[in-house]
């Protein structure tokens, strides 16, 4: 049966498939991009804005870009772009994959089971960048999901940049594997617990794909 990718309505511009809770970010951007290229032929000033402000337009385009995913089959995969940061045994049995998620990585984030949120707890806290030790106070939003492993707990952490996460999904939604579940914006981290008894599929330094790569192993 195809994924649904239905949770997450996308924002578009020229075509271009944004993720949801782009726009406030975005349109103004584009907006004065526009209005400085269409004065610049009158204006010295209006055509020195345009370079910096159409490379950043340029930019926010990239950076929310959210192209459409062949989702993998397997039993967790990876719920962000990034890179595999750490993976860390835990005290209660658990093991933690920790995503890192450069500014050049898509951050619309995916479920990594099919299942249902039972839990969408947002933490305030600081902005280290997320590569960081102290990250582990950084804002947050904690997330369970009712599996068939059990419980699976997955953490969006805000980075230096990053001041907004954005949940697409409140508790209680059912979820495909590799359905969109939310953003982060500009710089990030997303962390996984695997279940006692799951063995990890990835190593540190490898680059992960939101829906695509498989984190554990048969």
């Amino acid at each position: 049966m195809p994924h649904s990718q239905t949770s997450a309505p996308r924002d578009s511009l020229a075509g271009v498939r944004l993720a949801r809770g782009a726009s406030p970010w975005l349109l103004p951007t584009v907006a004065t991009a526009a209005l400085s290229l269409a004065r610049s032929r009158r204006s010295k000033a209006a055509a020195a804005i345009a370079v910096p402000t159409t490379a950043l337009a340029a930019g926010m385009l990239w950076f929310f870009r959210d192209p459409e995913r062949e989702i993998t089959q397997g039993r967790v995969i990876s719920p962000a772009d990034g890179v595999v940061q750490s993976i860390m045994p835990w005290k209660d049995g658990r093991t933690r994959v920790a995503i890192f998620m450069s500014p050049l990585n898509v951050h619309v984030n995916r479920a990594p089971l099919a299942g249902t949120v039972t839990s969408v707890e947002h933490i305030p806290g600081g902005f280290v960048p997320a590569f960081n030790k102290e990250s582990e106070n950084n804002e947050r939003v904690v997330w369970h999901f009712d599996t068939e492993l059990g419980d699976i707990e997955m953490i969006q952490i805000a980075g230096a940049v990053a001041r907004r996460i954005v949940p697409y999904v409140p508790q209680g939604t059912k979820v495909e594997q590799g359905e969109r579940i939310g953003l982060i914006r500009f710089g990030s981290r997303v962390d996984i617990y695997l279940p006692e008894g799951v063995e990890v599929d990835v190593e540190v330094g490898q680059k992960t794909v939101a829906g695509v790569t498989r984190i554990d192993r048969d």
